[in-house]
This record gives C-alpha cells, structure tokens and sequence, in this order.
C-alpha cells in the first residue's frame, strides 16, 4: 500500500524506467552497459517505491498516551522554551527519520486541532540544532482529554522539499490516522507538558502509531 501523495511519483518514476529499460535493450549494443542502466532504473524505481510505502497500522487508541507520530529515531529528549505557541517550559521530543523509513506522519493523540500554521524556511539538515526554528516546517496543536495541548511539528531536511499537512483548525482528529507525509528526509518534534511520564530513551527507533512516546503521569503511577 502506498501513500496518495506519491501516486503520482511513482507513475512517473514508473514510465521513465520503463523506457529505459526499453531503450536500453533495443537500442545500446554493449552488454554491460545496457544491463547497467537497466539495473540502476530498477533500483530507482524500487527506492521510491519503498519510500512512499504506507503500511496500514492498527491502533489501540488510548488518552494516556502519546503516540510516535513517524518511524525513525529518537534524537533529542530535553526540557526546552517553545517560543511559538506556549510560550513556556516543555519537554521535547525529537524524532529523525532517515530516507529508509517510513515518512507517513500520523496524529500522535486524539483531540481537537487548535492551531495549524505552515512555515517556509532553510533546508539545514534535520539533526542541526537551528532545524526545529529555521527549516520549512509545520506546527500543529492537538488539545487532547489528558495532556491538555499537545504539539507536533514536521521539520523539513536537506534533502526534503514538500511538506504535507493535512491539520485544520477546529478538526477532531483520532489517535493514529493519517496526518501528513514530508518527502525525502525530515524530523518531527513533539513539545508535551513537564508533567508527563517520557517513556522512550535515545537512539531508541520507534514506530508510528505504535510506539508510546509519553504517559500521563497518573498511568505510570498505577503501573509502578
């Protein structure tokens, strides 16, 4: 299954490597090389295909936790100042993805979307420090039943161009569902109250839509 905004990519993609192919067995008389040029469009052809996958998730939707918005690895978990929207204190989480991994970005909580803003911006990077501030990126707030508001922001990379949110203002939004994609590389941040439990460590690669990212509190303290 692939996302709908590859669709029209891969046709793409799909044409030109079949006229390469084609062109190269009728019309070049060098073994190695035909068979070069035929390989190298199969492996494009492959590559966006893997990157446009979009592997259909179940989800166990529950209000006291946050899930992984994207596949990838975790890069930052500290206490920061999110200076757009609160203004105040929170704990960030930063997940990276790599071209290999699926880019699909889902809602990481149920609620009601209350704000939903689009920033064009540089390309550094995703992992520079300056990426969450100055990249093309999106940020969303979902005001959830337990977490109060919740943020999440797509963080376009070095290499990514296109950034797509499907977030509006005023929508209610369900655990899990389909969010967005950022094509070719890319970062997402989630900014969530200091009194939520972080359960994910470093380095650590988390799925989307399955991975719990945070508790509330109160869960965790049942648990223990």
């Amino acid at each position: 299954m692939f996302h709908r905004e590859g669709q029209n990519i891969i046709l793409i993609t799909f044409f030109i490597v079949i006229v390469t192919v084609l062109v190269a067995q009728f019309y070049i008389n060098v073994p190695w090389l035909r068979l070069l040029l035929q390989i190298i469009g199969l492996l494009l052809l492959v590559l966006i295909l893997q990157f446009f996958r979009n592997p259909k998730r179940i989800v166990r939707k529950d209000f006291d936790e946050i899930l992984a918005p994207v596949d990838g690895k975790v890069v930052v978990i500290e206490e920061v100042e999110e200076t757009e929207y609160f203004k105040d204190r929170r704990r960030q989480v930063s997940i990276f993805m790599s071209p290999t991994n699926v880019h699909v970005t889902r809602y990481p909580a149920s609620g009601i979307i209350t704000f939903s803003k689009y920033h064009p911006g540089k390309y550094l990077v995703a992992w520079h420090p300056k990426s969450s501030t100055e990249n093309e990126r999106t940020t969303v707030v979902i005001r959830t039943p337990k977490f109060g508001e919740v943020l999440y922001r797509q963080i376009a990379g070095a290499l990514a161009r296109r950034i797509v949110n499907y977030a509006e203002e005023g929508e209610s939004v369900q655990q899990g569902d389909d969010a967005g994609f950022i094509k070719f590389g890319s970062r997402v941040d989630l900014f969530l109250p200091l009194d939520c439990a972080v359960t994910v460590k470093l380095n650590q690669k988390v799925i989307g839509a399955k991975t719990c990212i945070a508790s509330t509190v109160e869960k965790k303290d049942n648990e223990e």
